[in-house]
């Protein structure tokens, strides 16, 4: 019997071992929610195809829900653990007194641009006309505002008309076919309207307006009972942006745009990979002024908004933490970013 006894002792060690490595490994399960395809939920593919998630202990399952309302409506009653969506129904649901915390955002300023009838040249010749968005107290609206307020424009003094058309697209439909003379767009929608010799009034982007476009939003419950699954979904985003943004990674990521996406056309890949370029921030640092951009606005159409305490609504801790220990930028200069 002595000469079994280091076999037990081998198999008991790795039996010990074994069962460390599956502690180790073991992952937590954890449900994101997302509103809307754009090029902005590149990060979520990325993380779930280049094995992301699987890399910090998260087995995510992401889920696309109906309007970032019903989105918000179950993460207020705790069907929903995760959000990935803009401030504007955030601070709404804030307005009925439902605080949601915002742990960090990858686009923060507004990147679109004010597209007009090709007859229309300037911007004095917009008072008078008609805009389109989807709603009012919608993105679109808010864009919009925003971009009226940019060139110096007020839609009452103005006598400008804005009405309520649909989704991007079918805005972009409405201005080619008349029934709009102007909108705030971006993207394709921008360069279809370009070739067919639409007028640019003026582009967004280099004026860095604050808007909070795509945000990590969770319950404070969440926060509270499980910081470190928080921390690590923010990891998570940290290193897909890093991946996403990299020059050696580009092909991967148009062949995923374009998988996800059901483009077949590499030309519009291409465009599409430009566009999340310059749409997101490697660093996802949430931003206060474009949430006091979206109160003061949505305060327009309900006064409860300019109530709302957006400082309660925006908790950087952690990503603020593993901005200043360094973690943000190991991981961007791994994948070759400054």
């Amino acid at each position: 019997m002595p000469r079994f006894r280091p076999v037990f002792i081998l198999l008991a060690v790795i039996s010990t071992v074994g069962v460390q490595f599956s502690t180790l490994f073991a992952q937590t399960k954890i449900t994101i929610g997302y509103a809307a395809v754009s090029p902005r939920t590149t990060p979520l593919y990325i993380a779930q195809e280049q094995a992301i998630f699987a890399k910090y202990g998260l087995d995510a399952k992401v889920v696309l829900f109906r309007g970032a309302p019903t989105l918000v409506a179950s993460l207020v009653s705790g069907e929903m653990e995760v959000g990935y969506t803009g401030g504007t129904s955030v601070v709404g649901a804030a307005g009925q007194g439902n605080y949601l915390r915002i742990l960090s955002s990858i686009s923060s300023t507004l990147t679109h641009t004010m597209m007009a009838h090709p007859s229309i040249k300037s911007i004095e010749e917009l008072r008078g006309k008609r805009f389109g968005i989807q709603n009012m107290g919608s993105s679109t609206w808010m864009h919009t505002m925003l971009a009226l307020e940019y060139v110096g424009l007020e839609p009452k003094r103005d006598n400008i008309n804005i009405l309520s058309i649909g989704d991007s697209v079918l805005i972009g439909q409405a201005l080619e076919a008349g029934r709009v003379d102007a909108a705030v767009l971006d993207g394709a929608l921008v360069r279809r309207l370009r070739s067919k010799g639409f007028s640019t009034i003026t582009e967004l982007q280099p004026a860095k307006i604050p808007m909070l476009n795509q945000a990590v939003v969770v319950h404070p419950e969440f926060l509270q009972k499980r910081s470190e699954t928080a921390e690590r979904i923010l990891m998570t985003l940290v290193e897909s942006l890093a991946f996403s943004m990299a020059p050696a990674n580009k092909s991967v990521v148009i062949k995923t745009m374009m998988r996800r996406f059901q483009i077949s056309d590499p030309a519009v890949g291409e465009e599409g990979y430009q566009d999340y370029l310059t749409s997101v921030e490697r660093k996802p640092i949430p931003s206060l002024d474009g949430m006091r951009n979206i109160r003061r606005l949505m305060a327009l159409l309900n006064p409860k908004a300019a109530s709302v305490k957006i400082e309660e609504l925006v908790d950087g801790r952690l990503i603020h933490k593993l901005n200043d220990s360094g973690f943000i930028d190991k991981v961007g200069a791994s994948y070759g970013l400054k």
